[in-house]
């Protein structure tokens, strides 16, 4: 029989990609609420409670909202909001840190990490749990990322012409200037760091693909090299099949010296590049934001937690 699976949420841009990535599974059925309901409480309600795991695909508000609604005590949820993403009575959704396969096998309530914060950790933790970087290292990093992290607002004002005019939205704009950004708190908690990371991201005007930069310098890590830094991280991920760390001699995946942030996109794959020399390191990984980043992350979610094959209808 298969389990039954409400996304509520369905109009926005993670909400069409659950259900893009749902339309593959013949394990699932789809529960659906006509578009006039799908603010009212009593018709969401109804299915959240039929469902045997719901995707929250909505503003942190709405989000809490729907949480509450839910009585029935075998419904699980994946929240894909910023809300619960470092409440200790939910589950970090990013299978590859250590143990939190299990622990998302387990869990009735998993958040999906932000955009960001996904390529900061999986960059990060291993080092700190490695001893090769210190916990009150100063951390600065920035992305740059497609337009349709901004969502259905942020895609509509890119991609209708006479906005983006006015708007200059043909160069790339760097935003969350007051270093405020809402993925920080996730950021330090689950990369292990003992404060915040100096985090700049950066909106350019290409639709989807994700690069996070993290510059270290090794004679502050123990005079770690960025040879060490590679090896920690291969060590790490050896086996996992989504999160890859490319080889040390990165040269042939650029183009000219140039990287390609967009190879990833339309998979759940992320990719790890290590480039430096001596104790000066760049750690730069690539993923959809859509996809690891959002949808593809929920989904390897879900399918861990109904027991499927953590790939099943992923790339």
């Amino acid at each position: 029989m298969p389990y039954k699976v409400f996304v509520d949420g369905q109009e926005g841009t993670t909400g069409l990609k659950i259900f893009e990535y749902l339309s593959k599974q013949s394990n699932i059925e789809i529960l659906r609420i006509d578009s006039d309901k799908r603010k009212d409480i009593e018709a969401r309600s109804r299915l959240l409670n039929a469902a045997d795991l719901v995707f929250l695909c909505l503003p942190d508000s709405a989000a809490q909202e729907s949480v509450a609604l839910v009585t029935n005590e075998k419904t699980k949820i994946i929240n894909a909001s910023t809300a619960f993403r470092t409440d200790r009575n939910w589950v970090y959704g990013l299978p590859e840190l250590k143990n939190h396969r299990e622990l998302i096998r387990r869990a009735t309530r998993v958040s999906v990490p932000g955009c960001h914060a996904t390529g900061l950790i999986l960059s990060i933790r291993p080092l700190i749990e490695a001893g090769i970087l210190p916990q009150d290292y100063p951390v600065t990093c920035s992305s740059v990322t497609g337009y349709s992290g901004a969502g259905r607002s942020g895609i509509e004002e890119y991609e209708n012409a006479t906005i983006a005019a006015e708007k200059k939205l043909d160069v790339p704009r760097h935003y969350s200037m007051q270093l405020n950004h809402k993925h920080l708190p996730e950021m330090k908690l689950y990369s292990g760091l003992a404060f915040e990371p100096i985090f700049t991201p950066v909106k350019a005007n290409y639709a989807q693909g994700i690069a996070m930069s993290i510059p270290l310098t090794g004679r502050y890590m123990k005079d770690a090299s960025a040879k060490d830094v590679h090896e920690a991280l291969s060590a790490y991920y050896e086996g996992e099949r989504f999160v890859h760390v490319m080889p040390y001699d990165s040269e042939a995946y650029l183009d000219e010296g140039h990287f390609m942030l967009s190879e990833c996109n339309d998979t759940n794959q992320l990719e790890i590049f290590v480039f430096g020399k001596g104790d000066k390191i760049n750690i730069i990984s690539r993923y959809d934001n859509l996809g690891k980043g959002a949808s593809g992350a929920a989904v390897q979610n879900m399918n861990l937690m109904l027991g499927f094959d953590e790939s099943n209808g992923l790339l």
